[in-house]
């Protein structure tokens, strides 16, 4: 794991944020807050310190700085709903994240080493409007759409996944692990803004905070590829098919705004990132290359609905991304192998990619995270 960890470093800037100079400069601007302002968050090992907590709303820009010694990540909440999130915020560096607030009471939530509930900071947003403009109600529109495609398609996998165990079919739940999970690497963002949701779902075993119970798809991935007892495992099956069930319920009802899905699509590839490029993600598997093209494609999507939005404000950053998106769907083709496994999803266990290859992924998906990252700042109009 120590030699992953090293490769990823190396190899992929977008694992942890290296600093930016805009973030910088923007910082040390933070106290005049508000709408198109930037606002200055200070996170370190002991303190979530935000320059200003009354805000009006509309767009703003929180400019986070990492002056601690852990990687960090830095969470805005409305009540339990994540409205946005940045993750693996590296010591010493720096990330501009936008985020269209409307009227109310919010917390941020600095959380050095990425655990836990984080330092909070309340902070307050008064005015603002939620009315969009008809290209931004159509982007909306057809990303929420999207959502609720891939969510109520992962129900039926996720029932016959549930079957599968329960009859003691190894091999059969081997081969459906993998494409149950693919509408939720897709959606991810949306899904994660339901905090109760993720934690259930998607936590894996290395990631565990103590006292927390171990469920979800990495609990039965162990169980599937570990050799142990199935019937063990058929309530974790049952809870996950309830949770699967109850995401795509709550889709119609999940604030979704153009900022939000551009701030997702970034949010998708630092998965790409942490996760997969480093082989934790599936860690029993080795399926990881399956997740990286839902990532992949759920990001994309992203971009796709916005792009007559992004087309006026931005040209030059879709034709950007447009390139770099390509790049990063023919660096992962080769891996498609149809004819392997069927456990394998589609695609060649991870754990035969050479170090050399998952540097070329690696370099691919961080020459698509550093333009991703002024998608959701362009879709508010802050090109």
């Amino acid at each position: 794991m120590a030699s992953l960890a090293a490769l990823a470093l190396s190899s992929c800037g977008a694992l942890v944020d290296a600093p930016s100079s805009s973030s910088s400069v923007a910082a040390s601007d933070g106290a005049s807050g508000g709408a198109d302002a930037s606002v200055a968050i200070n996170a370190t090992d002991t303190a979530c310190e935000v320059a200003k907590t009354d805000l009006p709303g509309g767009v703003t820009t929180f400019s986070i700085t990492n002056g601690g010694s852990q990687v960090t990540e830095v969470y805005v909440y409305d009540g339990d709903r994540i409205v946005t999130e940045k993750e693996n915020i590296g010591p010493g560096t720096s990330y501009d994240l936008t985020v269209d607030l409307t009227e109310g009471k919010y917390e941020v939530a600095c959380k050095p080493g990425m655990v836990g509930d984080g330092i909070r900071q309340a902070i307050a947003v008064t005015g603002g409007s939620t009315e969009l403009t008809a290209a931004e109600q159509t982007a909306v529109d057809a990303y929420r759409a999207y959502v609720q495609q891939q969510a109520d398609a992962t129900v039926p996998l996720v029932q016959q996944l549930r079957d599968a165990i329960a009859a003691g079919d190894r091999a059969k739940a081997q081969s459906l692990y993998a494409p149950s999970r693919v509408g939720w690497e897709s959606v991810e963002p949306v899904a994660e803004s339901f905090g109760d949701l993720d934690p259930r779902m998607d936590i894996r075993e290395a990631d565990l905070e103590p006292g927390q119970q171990f469920t979800g798809w990495h609990r039965l991935e162990k169980a599937l590829w570990q050799n142990e007892d199935l019937a063990a495992v058929v309530p974790v099956a049952d809870q996950l098919l309830l949770d699967v069930k109850e995401l795509a319920q709550r889709v119609p009802n999940a604030a979704i705004t153009p900022n939000s899905i551009g701030n997702g699509a970034k949010e998708l590839l630092d998965e790409v990132a942490t996760g997969k490029i480093t082989g934790e993600e599936e860690a029993f598997s080795h399926t990881d290359l399956v997740d990286f093209k839902g990532n992949v494609d759920g990001a994309q999507k992203a971009f796709e609905v916005l792009t007559p939005i992004v087309q006026t404000a931005d040209p030059k950053l879709v034709t950007e991304l447009t390139t770099q998106f390509a790049a990063v769907q023919a660096a992962l083709a080769p891996y498609a192998d149809a004819t392997g496994p069927a456990a394998s999803g589609g695609y060649v266990s991870y754990d035969t990619v050479t170090e050399e290859q998952r540097r070329e992924l690696a370099r691919v998906v961080d020459a698509l995270s550093e333009p991703l990252s002024q998608l959701g700042a362009a879709a508010a109009g802050q090109a």
